[in-house]
Order: C-alpha cells, then sequence, then structure tokens
C-alpha cells in the first residue's frame, strides 16, 4: 500500500498515542550515535519494518549512496540505500512507536520532506524526537554532553541528564529540518537530543555517546535503564586514554579541553574566560571547517544497517 512517497506492509497496522523517534545520516549521526540507538530500541520492542520508500532514486544519487550486494543464506542479495521505517509497540506504556532511519536527500528534498511528513500524519503521530551526535570541543575524560529542546514535562524527567547549554549554531543545516517545521505547525509535540563528542576520536561507532543518548531517551519514554548499559563505551574510551599517554601533543590538548569543559561547558563560566593555546585553537578551528563545508557525519556510502 502506498502512503504518499512510501510503499507500507499490508496489513497496515493501527497505531495509538504514537511517538516517532528519527535519525538523520550523515548530517548528525557522528559515531553512528543515531543508527545506534534506533537499532537498540527497535531490538528492544521486536520491532518490524512498517515501509520504506517506492522509489528512493528520485531523492537519493546512488553515486553517493552506494547498493549493496551482500551474501544471505548462500545468495547474493542487491540492496538499494533508502527511507527505513519500523514500528513496535511498548506494553509497559502502552503506546507505538516508529523508529525513522531518515537520509539526507539529494534532490528534490522539498518533496522528501513532505513524504516524511505525510506519512507520520497518516499514523497520527502525536510526538516527534529527532536524536543524533555532532563533534564538539570536549574531551572523551568528562561525562559527554547531551543538548537539545524539550517540552517543560519532558526537561523535568531528564533532570540532571541535559546540559543547560542553548545552541547558536549558525550556518549550512538539512534540508530536512522541513519536517520539525512542519509538525510544529500542525501542533506535534517535538523534541531533540544531540550527544556532543571529541573531535580529536572520531570512532566508528562511538558506543559511549550511544549509552549517553540512551539514557535520556530511557528517562523520557519509560524504557528500562539496562538499556543505557555503557560498559562498551567504557572500554573504548579507557583505549583511548592509554593510546594518548605518550603523546605528550595530545594530553596537552585534552588537559586544554578539560580545562575548557569544567569552567564553560559544565555551567561555571563563559567562553570569554577560556582560552586554548594557538595550536589548539588552529586544530579546533581546522576541524570546524572540515565539518562544516560537508562532512558532518558518517561517510555517504558508508554501510548500512538494515
Amino acid at each position: 500500500m502506498l502512503i504518499g512517497e512510501f510503499e507500507v506492509v499490508e496489513p497496515v497496522p493501527e497505531l495509538k498515542n504514537t511517538c516517532a523517534i528519527s535519525m538523520l545520516r550523515p548530517w548528525i549521526d557522528v559515531g553512528r550515535v543515531g543508527t545506534l540507538g534506533l537499532n537498540r530500541l527497535e531490538q528492544h520492542l521486536g520491532a518490524k519494518e512498517l515501509g520504506r520508500l517506492a522509489k528512493p532514486g528520485t531523492f537519493f544519487d546512488f553515486t553517493r549512496y552506494r547498493p549493496r550486494m551482500r551474501m544471505v543464506a548462500g545468495r547474493r542479495v542487491f540492496t538499494t540505500p533508502n527511507t527505513i521505517v519500523h514500528h513496535a509497540h511498548d506494553d509497559d506504556t502502552d503506546r507505538d512507536f516508529l523508529f525513522v532511519h531518515v537520509r539526507e536527500p539529494h534532490a528534490m528534498g522539498e518533496d522528501y520532506a513532505d513524504a516524511i511528513v505525510t506519512l507520520l500524519k497518516h499514523f497520527d503521530v502525536t510526538e516527534h524526537c529527532r536524536i543524533g551526535g555532532m563533534y564538539d570541543s570536549v574531551p572523551h575524560t568528562r561525562p559527554l554532553l547531551v543538548t537539545g529542546t524539550l517540552e517543560d514535562d519532558q526537561a523535568e524527567k531528564a533532570k540532571g541528564l541535559m546540559s543547560p547549554r542553548q545552541s547558536t549554531y549558525q550556518g549550512p543545516t538539512s534540508i530536512v529540518n522541513l519536517v520539525t517545521e512542519a509538525l510544529t505547525q500542525l501542533e506535534t509535540r517535538s523534541s531533540s537530543l544531540m550527544v556532543h563528542l571529541p573531535q580529536y576520536v572520531q570512532l566508528d561507532e562511538d558506543h559511549m555517546g550511544a549509552s549517553r543518548l540512551m539514557e535520556v531517551l530511557c528517562a523520557l519514554y519509560g524504557f528500562p535503564a539496562s538499556l543505557a548499559d555503557n560498559k562498551r563505551g567504557q572500554k573504548q574510551y579507557l583505549d583511548i586514554s592509554r593510546a594518548v599517554e605518550t603523546n605528550s601533543e595530545v594530553r596537552s590538548l585534552i588537559t586544554q579541553l578539560e580545562t575548557y569543559y569544567d569552567r564553560v561547558l559544565a555551567g561555571q563560566g563563559t567562553e570569554e574566560e577560556t582560552s586554548f593555546a594557538p595550536d589548539v585553537e588552529k586544530f579546533l578551528r581546522e576541524m570546524t571547517e572540515r565539518f562544516d563545508n560537508g562532512r558532518p557525519g558518517q561517510p555517504e556510502d558508508a554501510d548500512d544497517a538494515e
């Protein structure tokens, strides 16, 4: 069955009190924290595929998002990059969830955003939460910051888990933000969660970032706290600490980032009160320019988790 641009499985399920949680790659999926978060929730709730774009080539350039050949049960299977939606019912809270794996479109961006909104409207989504990760001037030796926008009741649930920092970012962004704009006009509750990861690490899968994101999601939606297990992330970050022990330049960078975190990011001071050494300033500036100029997240043809 077609719902707008999406081919939806039949019989089409009846959903109630539905919350959609979405992530956008590659823009804000650094360390694949958004992907890891959605995958963890889908596995926990036993989510099943609801639908995917009927003709993804309308919106995606397949020389940038590469199709894949996979071996499945001894057979070669061709898979096409797509925007995929899963659904599940949470018996503990008696509400339905949609998990939307969104891709940055290469063409017809307004129509792409409209297609997502049409699907969410069809299933009477009452709440939409965007999740993801971004690189920032933060050390791996401090608790990772999570920022975002929440409703008052959500902020109370996430008290102590969110940073009070407000985004002042100006610059390139995603056309997919039109989805949030449209949902806001429809008076659908909208929120966002962004975990800030250390620029100098850049893990393919940052499990500490994913666990921090899950901490907040569990608090907001009543999922079991065990989903935010951080043992794998702790091991990753411990390995990083060991790897930089003999690198004086990196250790100096981390020390200055710790000072910046403690004085400014932890809410004890202002940006003007903390300055970095010239070489650190240069490094951070180059990293910022790198991501502002088109490489904010994973490579566009990074492998997909179907």
